[in-house]
């Protein structure tokens, strides 16, 4: 790993909250000494001709990263953030999921089994997350 690690910084993208939610999550990640891959900010805008470019670009920012940091908020996680976490899992990254929603979904479970029991670490708020990547810095 180099001086600064890097972090792909994954999550929905689909409304004004979570562009805000996870551009918070992205300043708090880089304040940790990270170099971030933020996908709504290094892609194009989508529209049907680079589908695959951003496809292609987001691999390729699991690809170089060193950890995957995961809002995984909401009644289900996001179709494309649990391809990225699986993805990532698959390619040995270190993975910090980050559930602040109260809602409760399972009995014994934050999130469905496959994607909690991928995680390195499940973080509940930003201190926690500050918390996990200083963690994460020390033992790297």
């Amino acid at each position: 790993m180099s001086d600064q690690p890097r972090a792909y910084v994954a999550g929905p993208l689909f409304d004004e909250g979570e562009r805000f939610w996870i551009e918070k999550v992205e300043q708090l990640v880089v304040a940790a000494g990270f170099v971030t891959f933020l996908p709504h900010r290094d892609n194009p805008p989508k529209d049907q001709f680079n589908v695959r470019q951003i496809f292609e670009n987001d691999k390729r920012g699991i690809d170089t990263c060193d950890v995957v940091v995961a809002n995984l908020n909401g009644i289900m996680t996001d179709d494309g953030t649990a391809w990225e976490l699986g993805y990532a899992y698959a390619n040995g990254k270190h993975l910090i999921g980050m559930h602040t929603d109260w809602r409760k979904r399972f009995d014994h479970e934050v999130v469905n089994l496959m994607l909690e029991c991928s995680l390195h670490r499940m973080v509940h708020s930003l201190e926690e997350l500050q918390a996990a990547l200083a963690e994460f810095r020390a033992a790297h």
